[in-house]
């Protein structure tokens, strides 16, 4: 059975960047389930696994308009320091928005702080190493919540 629009798939995957640095892996863990066609993975993750079988082992490079997006420079901004409450605040910390955005600190001075809100993978291209590990047709049940729903389709 090939990957196609709605089918679920399993995968083992290792992310790296283009210098090899390894952004994310599924080793020693569950392989990740999907459904295919549906928008669970990044466009250019799911255009490299159609078609595929169990047993497949392919090598997936995707771009960042096919993944998680170009930087936004309009997405970087300043805020007061004094927003934070008194806060301390270093680089790389993260904080979640009135909105329910997630934004990085990627710079602090004695007056501004210096958030971006775009995904910290946006503007990189991603390599995946990928193995196929299963594929079934998803369930109506599924297709419906837009989820897999574990062994055979069934919620636990």
């Amino acid at each position: 059975m090939q990957i196609t629009k709605n089918t679920v798939a399993a995968i083992h995957y290792t992310l790296t960047d283009n210098s090899g640095k390894i952004l994310d892996s599924s080793s020693g863990r569950e392989p990740l389930y999907y459904i295919q066609g549906i928008g669970n993975l990044i466009l250019g993750m799911e255009e490299g696994l159609e078609g595929k079988k169990k047993g497949d082992k392919l090598q997936i490079r995707v771009s960042p308009e096919k993944g998680y997006g170009i930087k936004d420079p309009a997405m970087v901004q300043q805020v007061p320091l004094k927003a934070f409450g008194g806060e301390a605040v270093s680089p790389g910390m993260k904080f979640q928005t009135n909105q329910g955005q997630v934004v990085t600190v990627t710079a602090v001075d004695t007056e501004s702080v210096t958030v971006d809100a775009n995904h910290e993978l946006a503007g990189v291209e991603l390599n995946f190493d990928v193995e196929v590990m299963e594929v079934r047709n998803a369930t109506a049940e599924e297709i419906s919540h837009g989820h897999v729903h574990g062994p055979g389709g069934h919620h636990h």
